[in-house]
């Protein structure tokens, strides 16, 4: 079967999923009665698994500690490599908030389940954006919901790992809210920017580091938080690629 063929097959599955997905969604958002929003939320991510398990491209490894409680709120924060980075990411049995651009809540569809699922909005060109955006974590954080963010802020363009912003890790110490890192893997040209058609097969993998207490830091302390997760990070993709980290390091 050609790329084309298989792209288009896979396209066409996605598209059946999401239409059957939305109105599930808009169902369960009527009974819903969590403040967090869990069960549409949570039955948002499991369209993301589905996505990911209808691609034959995309074979998925996770490892580290998937038994969390996500009950009890961690600010999440994982590398980002493609679009295919939030789909696979859903194969965790988690719900969280995902903090996302604002022009996506705007597109058809897609848009209006993040909005239903309460995902966080970004709006980039408000002079508060960060206030805005803590705002609305804290709410869910509160409600005992985690959230999730690409402390990257948009993916990497040749695969090596970006600065990290700050406001994550800002947000875990003024809440006192465990972070909890992740890294992926494998993903970079799995669907690949301005283009319909995925990528080559490829084997992907995740990994959920152990989880950092905030306890104790206060604002001076974000910097430091911040380069040793993005530092953790760094390390295990080097590991998994058997690399200097040197070499995958667009701050070298």
């Amino acid at each position: 079967m050609s790329s084309t063929v298989k792209s288009l097959a896979i396209w066409i599955g996605i598209v059946i999923l999401v239409l059957i997905w939305l109105p599930m969604l808009v169902i369960v958002r009527l009974f819903d009665r969590d403040p967090a929003r869990y069960r549409t939320g949570k039955l948002f991510r499991n369209l993301g698994k589905y996505i990911s398990k209808i691609n034959p491209n995309w074979q998925i490894t996770i490892t580290g500690n998937e038994k969390i409680d996500d009950r009890r709120p961690y600010v999440m924060v994982c590398n980002h490599l493609s679009q295919a980075d939030i789909p696979l990411i859903s194969n965790l049995p988690w719900e969280m908030k995902w903090v996302a651009k604002k022009e996506l809540f705007n597109t058809p569809v897609m848009g209006w389940m993040m909005k239903l699922a309460g995902d966080i909005e970004v709006d980039r060109k408000a002079p508060d954006r960060r206030e805005q955006t803590f705002q609305q974590a804290r709410y869910y954080l509160d409600n005992n919901c985690s959230v999730m963010f690409f402390p990257e802020g948009t993916r990497s363009r040749n695969g090596k790992l970006n600065r990290f912003k700050a406001g994550a890790f800002d947000l875990a110490i003024r809440e006192k809210i465990p972070i909890l890192p992740m890294v992926i893997d494998g993903t970079q040209n799995t669907l690949p920017k301005r283009s319909w058609k995925f990528g080559v097969a490829k084997h992907i993998k995740l990994k959920i580091l152990d989880p950092i207490s905030t306890k104790g830091m206060d604002k001076s302390d974000i910097r430091k938080l911040t380069k040793q997760v993005r530092q953790d990070i760094l390390d295990q993709l080097s590991e998994w690629r058997n690399q200097e980290p040197e070499k995958i390091d667009n701050l070298s």
